[in-house]
């Protein structure tokens, strides 16, 4: 082609067609599942751009694209993605047909103007019928490049790889590719219930279940009107930012302050930390199970405080009738720390507040309660009835993402007295239960 109409051509083409082109990688690996958690990672592709429209999710052979052939703001639909569990990579990519000069064409317009001290082209096929070999594409691109730009090829460490990726009927390109959350898609794996205090690990717990598939369901335990509602707001502010990761959330706020009260009144300064738990555990798991959670998730790392000991961690799930889950289990307070930093939750987590953990505890709790200890000492309070009282108080408020905020929504009717209903005969049973197995004297 004369350089004339090369040029001419090269303008035509630069009216791009542009996309995102999503890869992933451990869904590929499910076999006969795949289809499911591919249909859910398109499903919240589409939701997590639904304010940037038109863009049209279709799945391709080996990866997913957004067609943004109409939309005025590719980039910021391209930030989104960077958020969508399941994602390995993606990239801005433009689409033209699958013809060396087309190719060609789309590469002069991203490269030019552009500076870059060396460069490779990663030329793939979808399908081996293509006329051209990989290693071929590679070449011929390559000295494409080297005619218009001041660079030289470096296979090892490029300052730029030209990714052309093609199709039977079309052939994606682009330079930029970025790294996905990586993991499994949002609602692919069920829903945990998170124990969200607002200090930092237990921000970072759920996101760990959030990208492992899980959709999650939070429960903050507040002290008001003993301490004042900053916990709260805290509160809001992280179930906000980790609603841009499944869109769509639900906050429950368990009053705990009366409850509190009870326990130090009755249960020795030692005991109350691991009381305090065992009661937001049954208290949880009443709301978890309302809202069809198969497990609860908690931010605790191993020796971290007293209540982290592997000893009251036992005493803790001795109560529990489903699962916790406890992603933080075997990481310090460096790394917890660097990867709230990573998502964004540390500024809201070190925002000054007073919340429950700081009411009514004791300067020196036990690390290393026994089971009969426990039990001794919770036979002196009515458990179901404080149970109860925590669920029955309980405000429920909703979060969707990208649409607004929209708090101080309450639960359904027939939500809140599943809860009521779960509370009461899982407390009282476990009550039971535990009365039947305690021996020796309640007072001891």
């Amino acid at each position: 082609m004369c350089p004339r109409f090369q040029a001419a051509y090269i303008r035509g083409v630069a009216r791009l067609r542009p996309c995102i082109v999503v890869h992933y990688h451990e869904i590929s690996l499910k076999a006969g599942n795949r289809p499911l958690f591919l249909r859910q990672l398109a499903k919240n592709l589409a939701r997590a751009t639904a304010d940037l429209a038109p863009v049209r999710v279709v799945q391709r052979s080996g990866r997913i694209v957004l067609d943004l052939e109409a939309n005025e703001k590719p980039e910021a639909v391209r930030d989104r993605i960077a958020r969508v569990s399941g994602v390995a990579n993606f990239a801005l990519a433009y689409r033209v047909p699958s013809t060396p000069e087309a190719m060609k064409a789309v590469i002069a317009r991203l490269i030019d103007g552009r500076e870059f001290e060396s460069f490779r082209i990663a030329a793939r096929r979808a399908f081996k019928s293509y006329p051209m070999t990989s290693v071929e594409l590679n070449r011929e691109l390559g000295a494409f490049v080297l005619e218009r730009a001041r660079t030289r090829v470096d296979l090892e460490r490029p300052a730029l790889t030209i990714t052309v990726e093609v199709m039977p009927d079309e052939t994606f390109i682009y330079l930029d590719r970025q790294p996905g959350p990586g993991g499994l898609p949002v609602g692919s794996s069920g829903t945990v219930a998170a124990l969200l205090s607002g200090g930092i690990d237990s921000p970072v717990a759920a996101w760990r279940m959030l990208k492992r598939g899980c959709r999650v369901v939070f429960v903050h335990f507040h002290s008001v009107p003993y301490l004042p509602a900053t916990s709260q707001a805290k509160a809001r502010a992280l179930v906000d930012r980790l609603t841009e990761w499944q869109y769509h959330s639900r906050l429950f706020l368990v009053p705990f302050g009366e409850i509190q009260r009870e326990v130090v009144l009755s249960v020795p300064p030692a005991a109350r930390v691991v009381v305090y738990r065992r009661l937001m555990v049954r208290i949880a798991e009443a709301v978890a199970q309302a809202q069809g959670a198969m497990a609860l998730t908690t931010g605790e790392s191993l020796g971290q405080v007293a209540s982290q000991t592997l000893e009251n961690i036992s005493r803790i799930d001795e109560v529990a009738a489903i699962p916790v889950l406890r992603p933080l289990i075997g990481m310090d307070k460096l790394e917890i720390t660097a990867e709230a930093r990573r998502l964004g939750t540390f500024d809201i987590s070190i925002e000054p507040d007073l919340d429950c953990c700081t009411l009514f505890v004791p300067p020196h709790p036990a690390t290393r309660l026994a089971a009969d200890a426990v039990r001794a000492v919770e036979d002196r309070l009515d458990v179901a009835r404080l149970v109860r009282a925590g669920v029955e108080g309980a405000a429920c408020e909703a979060f969707d993402w990208p649409m607004a905020v929209t708090p101080g929504v309450g639960p359904p009717t027939e939500g809140r007295d599943a809860v009521r209903a779960a509370a009461t005969g899982g407390a009282s049973a476990e009550r039971e239960s535990r009365q039947g197995r305690t021996t020796g004297d309640p007072s001891q």
